[in-house]
């Protein structure tokens, strides 16, 4: 910043010339930052619904993403489908990996993904519920998803009702989130505090729906909360002045 020129110059002159209010394609430079991505495993009704639902009500300044494994059952064969009261919907040969995993890394790259909706319905009794448990939930908990325990980052006991497990990794998907890539680049940037109003703002710019006029008078609001943010960032010193009539007041002045 030239010495002749105040802070309040500066931002002026920065600021001026044409202002285009739109999305620009990231060029070639622009590390893209990838989403931050927690798998959840346990048992079947062990609470990992629960755990995600909590997590996600706590960290609602945030945009998350929920995928169900259910999503991505495989359709049943015509010899499967007959006999589907005795087919193990816990064997993971029972889910479609491979979409699962285009699911993910489609979402890791920013692109938008269709999940498929699986459609079953449950009608069992409460004896042939323990025979399933007996015959297909518990071996296959015994022989997948026990064995995996060991490669967890955390586990929580008592799933949905440890809220203390929770408040912790909440505390400390807080924490990544936190480290963005500019904070690493410059010491002094600054986030604005997440609101209703902004969140709101955000959710309709980000739908792909929104129309061109809308798009634009959110995005401005947008970017007038960010320069008058930025412009309570400057220093400045308070005066004293005195007015036609006589009267002192006081004003602010950049330094």
């Amino acid at each position: 910043m030239p010495e002749e020129t105040t802070a309040i110059d500066y931002v002026m002159e920065k600021a001026s010339g044409p202002h285009f209010s739109g999305l620009r394609s990231p060029t070639a430079t622009s590390a893209s930052r990838q989403p931050f991505v927690i798998g959840v495993s346990g048992g079947t009704t062990s609470g990992k619904t629960t755990v995600c639902d909590m997590i996600i009500q706590q960290l609602h300044d945030h945009r998350v993403v929920f995928v169900s494994q259910d999503s991505f059952y495989r359709g049943l064969t015509p010899e499967e489908s007959k006999c589907v009261h005795e087919y193990n919907f816990d064997h993971p040969d029972a889910f479609d990996t491979e979409q699962l995993l285009d699911c993910i890394q489609k979402l890791k790259s920013g692109q938008s993904y269709q999940v498929p909706i699986y459609d079953f319905k449950n009608h069992h009794r409460c004896s042939d519920s323990f025979r399933q448990y007996a015959k297909s939930v518990k071996p296959a908990f015994d022989d997948f998803v026990l064995p995996s325990k060991k490669y967890a980052d955390v586990i929580i006991p008592q799933g949905g009702d440890n809220h203390v497990a929770i408040d912790l990794i909440v505390q400390h998907i807080r924490t990544k989130l936190g480290q963005h890539d500019l904070c690493k680049i410059y010491p002094n940037v600054t986030v604005i505090q997440s609101t209703f109003q902004i969140r709101g703002m955000h959710t309709l710019i980000r739908d792909r729906e929104i129309s061109k006029h809308d798009f634009v008078f959110y995005s401005d609001r947008l970017i007038r909360l960010v320069v008058e943010h930025g412009l309570g960032h400057l220093p400045f010193t308070e005066k004293q002045v005195v007015t036609p009539t006589g009267m002192y007041g006081r004003k602010k002045s950049e330094v």
